[in-house]
């Protein structure tokens, strides 16, 4: 992992949009359905709209159905973190950039294989990059 990414708040909200500042820096969701990556087919490397780090190849990202763009495994390990979420009624795991520390989305426990994982990432905290395919 490369040096740790830091900003102020301010810093955040000149580089980002709202909606992205609110997702990635305040920890919040985007509307299910409404990111542009949610039905994405293009082959690429999602990355993280705050740093720029690899976090997710299109070869591990299936439709879940759910609403949210699902990977079921990140480019490689140590790229995200995971840390307990319990800001609402139930218990979830919540997904960061560790180079970061973006809020990214949630993990559960109900993806396919190889992993098992479902990664659910709100669209509006990645870029894609087509031109850099994905290696998981």
């Amino acid at each position: 992992m490369s040096e740790k990414f830091q900003k102020s708040d301010p810093e955040w909200q000149e580089r980002l949009t709202p909606e992205q500042f609110r997702v990635a820096r305040e920890r919040g969701t985007e509307k299910r359905f409404s990111g542009e990556y949610n039905d994405c087919k293009t082959p690429g490397m999602y990355r993280c709209i705050c740093c720029g780090a690899d976090l997710f190849g299109s070869d591990t990202k299936f439709d879940s159905g759910t609403g949210w763009p699902s990977f079921w495994a990140p480019v490689s390990e140590g790229v995200v973190a995971t840390r307990p979420d319990t800001r609402f009624d139930t218990d979830l795991t919540e997904v960061l950039c560790t180079r970061c520390d973006a809020h990214l989305g949630h993990v559960f426990a109900d993806g396919p294989e190889p992993t098992g994982q479902r990664y659910c990432i709100n669209s509006v905290v990645l870029t894609l990059n087509p031109d850099k395919p994905g290696d998981g």
